[in-house]
């Protein structure tokens, strides 16, 4: 029998925000569940001079500013941050971290005795180095375990946050929790089509698997993949870990949730 997992009753007392930033309108949809969920205040971070939506466009710019250390002028928030005790800040990941317009954001506010819980909206993954990011640029700030979500699912974010909030005391209820995966095997010919099925359009290659290792929850069964890529210009291969997930019912397909460089 699995045990429950506990919740801390002293943090729904904490006054929280949901403050981020948004492009294209996913991080948005995330956030906004997000202050749905929690009951929480909300308010979007915005560029003095807006980034067009456009694709390639925004990454032009968005290089340029990281190369000449220009971070983009925000318009001033209406939301006083020393009024909150947790403040859950979310963004879309460019260049493998969090978007400019937070880099400004924690350049102008230290977040001093603040709990930050990051969450973020991603072409492939991106979670893990940008928290490491947070820590680095808000010293005085306490940062928390994330959230992440690739764009293509958004969808699946409800239910995912509930979930993740549950898991970290932010919402009351409790969850089972989700078993570990398997000891890491060779891929065979089945495991090999599932990882082609959920990554195969992905528009940047992902790899090839090598072995795997899988787990079966309530929902779905998830597959943990050590995939061998060829480093960039040509530079040494490196390993990367991919997550993909099949849900349980009838015609599900398999989907690429993450990949964790």
């Amino acid at each position: 029998m699995f045990a429950m997992a506990a919740f801390v009753t002293t943090g729904f007392a904490q006054k929280k925000l949901v403050l981020y930033y948004s492009e294209t309108g996913s991080t948005k949809t995330v956030a906004e569940e997000l202050q749905k969920q929690l009951g929480a205040d909300i308010e979007s971070i915005e560029a003095v001079k807006p980034y067009s939506g456009n694709f390639q466009e925004t990454m032009q710019r968005g290089q340029k500013e990281m190369q000449s250390g220009e971070w983009p002028a925000l318009k001033a928030l209406t939301k006083k941050i020393t009024d909150y005790d947790v403040i859950f800040l979310g963004y879309p990941i460019w260049f493998g971290t969090y978007a400019n317009p937070i880099a400004t954001l924690v350049k102008e506010n230290d977040f001093a005795g603040k709990k930050i819980v990051p969450f973020c909206t991603f072409g492939s993954g991106g979670l893990e180095p940008s928290s490491d990011a947070l820590v680095k640029a808000l010293p005085k700030a306490k940062v928390e375990k994330g959230y992440g979500v690739r764009t293509a699912r958004v969808a699946s974010a409800a239910k995912e946050l509930d979930r993740f909030l549950k898991e970290n005391g932010y919402k009351k209820g409790s969850v089972k929790p989700l078993p570990e995966y398997s000891a890491q095997k060779a891929v065979g010919d089945k495991e090999r089509k599932i990882f082609d099925d959920a990554c195969s359009s992905y528009q940047f290659p992902l790899g090839t698997p090598e072995t795997f290792g899988m787990r079966t929850t309530d929902d779905s069964i998830d597959y943990e993949f050590k995939v061998k890529s060829q480093g960039f210009g040509g530079g040494a291969p490196s390993t990367s870990t991919i997550y993909v997930t099949m849900g349980k019912e009838e015609g599900a397909k398999p989907e690429f949730t993450r990949v964790v460089r």
